[in-house]
């Protein structure tokens, strides 16, 4: 049986995915409280656990400006465009300036899994990504480079301004 190898390393990625679920711990400041659907949503839980499956299955994926589709690669909003037009129906703005003022703020403690992250410098968004849960996201992070699972709480990651966004 043939099985290419983004396909193979998305079976692989979700397996981890959900056997990290099952054994690991959420800190709490990325722990969806008891209000966290007090933040409206365009995407039902189910486009939202498609999103989220389809990102982490675009890992590995070439880095490239301004390419938006996983055979051209992906900057990162371009990750993002693709990933929510194809599996949440929803069309995002294509540049991460403009990601800023899209969907609803969602406070730290009311993250999940579909949302956007964004890094902020002076106030202005400069890079985003997409929430996967347990503190991950998947981002398209630079020139020759490609699409990465990060955690919002490594060394890098965790000192950088953070702004979470919900379609």
């Amino acid at each position: 049986m043939n099985v290419d190898k983004r396909g193979g390393l998305a079976s692989v990625l979700m397996v981890l995915l959900f056997a990290l679920a099952g054994c690991g711990t959420v800190p709490p400041q990325y722990a969806p409280s008891a209000n966290a659907g007090d933040v409206p949503s365009r995407l039902s839980q189910a486009q939202s656990n498609e999103v989220t499956v389809y990102a982490i299955g675009l890992v590995g994926t070439p880095y490239r400006y301004g390419g938006n589709t996983p055979e051209s690669g992906f900057d990162c909003s371009g990750l993002i465009g693709h990933v929510f037009r194809s599996r949440g129906g929803v069309a995002s703005p294509r540049t991460v300036a403009k990601l800023q003022t899209w969907g609803q703020s969602v406070p730290r403690d009311s993250v999940r899994t579909a949302d956007l992250v964004l890094f902020i410098q002076s106030g202005t968004a400069v890079h985003a990504g997409i929430y996967v849960g347990d503190g991950r996201f998947v981002h398209a992070p630079s020139t020759g480079g490609e699409v990465r699972l990060d955690d919002l709480r490594s060394k890098y990651w965790s000192s950088q301004q953070v702004a979470f966004r919900r379609p």
